[in-house]
């Protein structure tokens, strides 16, 4: 009851009652031409709910006239998209007759119920009304009593205009809705989206982190070493590690801003040696052992695999200081196995920050098929991956 009050007020209304005289145009033309078929119109508009692109246009001018407050929503009730399938022209076909139907109640509603309303007010003022309205006005009725009727066909127009409006738009949604082909090529763009903002998000962690990390390490390192030749290669390892990440920062920015521009290539495990470098810059003594052909490693297992490295090398860094590292990467069997191991510190190894970095690299890894282990182990603290080759290829 009170949507039918706030009715009157609301500019949706009179745009859906603007969508359902559009068609009133075909069928006054017509019964123009020949008013003895008014039937005619829902033959002539068969072949067009074939036609691919008429869904399109149907789906834009129900989506500007019957839900405005949608347009531009990911989550909108109407397509406008043009028919794919014969499905699609065949619901098309149902939505042009259907609009037809209602265009038809209508005019009747427009066209009828006004006349009833001047007829009321001329009959209140002594003017008779045409005889084909003695149902309504019989000789008996007093003037008054016209005049106080005179006002309910004109609330009557606007209940039909409101009601025909929310049922034409319910229809809309059924008819012109997006199929089910569409509703999961929307998923899966979505899903796209969140992965591809998940996987910025890591990079950021990651690059920023680590340049961050390997910053301030060497920055505390160089105060407590006193040693002018110490400190001139800690400035130097920052300022690499600094140029480094502005580099990833750089690109991450480009993918957000949807450049144009060619985003540069993520890093490999073909340029560990940076990450491993960086690593013994900090004071950390890094014992590497490297087996493979690493630059011929597909793509998402060599990009990721140097993510959890890079997070793995991190993670001593910060929890553990430089303390000394082994590292082994190698490929064989199949698959790319990634181990990183240090002994821990005299107090206890905790996780601070919430072990976002460990939930990562198991993200990683198991995004790709494989897993990733992080814990304790023989009196030291280990990460291992393991990374499958044959299903990425």
């Amino acid at each position: 009851m009170y949507r039918l009050l706030r009715a009157p007020l609301q500019p949706v209304t009179y745009s859906r009652w603007l969508h359902l005289c559009v068609p009133l145009l075909l069928l006054a033309l017509w019964l123009f031409i020949d008013p003895g078929a008014p039937w005619m119109p829902l033959l002539i508009v068969v072949p067009f709910g074939f036609v691919p692109w008429v869904r399109m246009a149907e789906g834009i001018q129900a989506q500007f006239l019957l839900a405005p407050y949608e347009r531009g929503s990911a989550a909108g009730t109407i397509s406008a998209e043009p028919s794919a399938r014969w499905g699609d022209r065949w619901r098309t076909l149902l939505w042009l007759e259907t609009r037809m139907l209602f265009a038809s109640v209508a005019m009747c509603a427009t066209v009828w119920l006004p006349v009833i309303t001047v007829d009321l007010v001329g009959f209140a003022f002594g003017y008779r009304p045409n005889e084909d309205l003695d149902w309504l006005l019989p000789s008996s009725i007093a003037p008054w009593t016209a005049a106080v009727l005179a006002p309910l066909p004109l609330v009557l127009l606007m209940v039909v205009v409101v009601l025909l409006g929310e049922l034409i738009t319910l229809v809309a949604g059924r008819l012109l809705g997006p199929s089910a082909a569409e509703r999961l090529t929307a998923l899966e763009a979505r899903t796209e989206q969140l992965l591809e903002r998940t996987r910025i998000a890591r990079e950021l962690h990651d690059s920023i982190g680590h340049a961050l990390t390997v910053a301030v390490v060497q920055a505390g390192a160089a105060r407590a070493a006193g040693d002018p030749e110490f400190t001139d290669r800690a400035l130097n390892a920052i300022e690499e590690t600094g140029r480094a990440a502005l580099e990833d920062l750089e690109r991450v920015l480009l993918v957000l801003r949807e450049s144009a521009q060619p985003a540069s290539q993520r890093p490999t495990l073909a340029e560990a040696d940076r990450l491993l470098e960086s690593a013994r810059a900090s004071g950390a003594p890094v014992d590497a052992e490297l087996k493979g052909r690493l630059e011929k490693l597909p793509g998402p297992v060599t990009r990721e695999g140097y993510r959890i490295l890079q997070e793995a090398l991190t993670n001593v860094l910060r929890h553990c200081g430089p303390v000394p590292v082994r590292v082994r990467v190698e490929v064989a069997g199949g698959r790319l196995e990634l181990e990183v191991t240090n002994p821990l510190p005299e107090r206890p190894f905790v996780s601070r920050g919430g072990g976002s970095g460990l939930r990562g690299m198991r993200e990683r890894a198991a995004l790709l098929g494989g897993e990733a282990e992080t814990g304790p182990h023989e009196g030291g603290w280990r990460v291992r991956a393991l990374l499958p080759l044959e299903r990425i290829r």
